[in-house]
């Protein structure tokens, strides 16, 4: 386990297999997390994920995010894609539980996953891409260390508009 000041990231356990599907099935929640059509998960595709996550020689590590005082799961974060050559990692987090949301535990947990990355894994630098209605994400990944590097023009379709796509980045000698 990796521990902040106020979650800390630990394997997913069977117990947040129901959770993690009402987290993504919230169609709140939801806006924020797919670039595709918002479709259902069932409880049987989001177990198969879950018990997929055992981290693995691809770089590829999934946390759930606990918060510290009450030992509740509510979210988890990762990393997506590694290149190894480049030394670049893609990352994502989503905080499930809205009681947790504006708060600063994503941003607490966002900084133990980038400690993780850049002295575990040797990582130089770390990507992300967050939608522009998405102000609390940016404002969050910014005061970890990401700068805004580039935006994708309407390359988000929700609820009949288009949005754009911002790409964040952190350097491990900037943080």
């Amino acid at each position: 386990m990796y521990y902040g000041n106020k979650v800390c990231l630990r394997a997913y356990k069977e117990e947040d297999i129901k959770i993690a599907t009402g987290f993504v099935n919230d169609k709140e929640l939801k806006k924020f997390l797919v670039t595709t059509i918002p479709f259902p998960m069932s409880l049987w595709e989001e177990e198969a994920w879950i018990r997929s996550q055992t981290g693995n020689e691809n770089g590829e590590y999934n946390f759930a995010i606990e918060h510290l005082e009450t030992n509740k799961y509510i979210g988890g974060c990762g990393i997506q894609k590694v290149n190894w050559i480049s030394r670049v990692a893609t990352v994502g987090i989503m905080i499930g539980d809205k009681d947790y949301w504006g708060k600063g535990y994503g941003t607490d947990a966002m900084k133990v996953l980038m400690q993780f990355i850049f002295k575990n894994m040797n990582i130089n630098k770390i990507r992300l891409s967050t939608f522009s209605f998405n102000e609390r994400a940016k404002k969050s990944y910014e005061k970890c260390g990401f700068k805004v590097e580039g935006v994708l023009k309407d390359e988000i379709f929700k609820e009949g508009k288009y949005y754009n796509e911002i790409i964040m980045a952190a350097f491990r000698e900037e943080v």
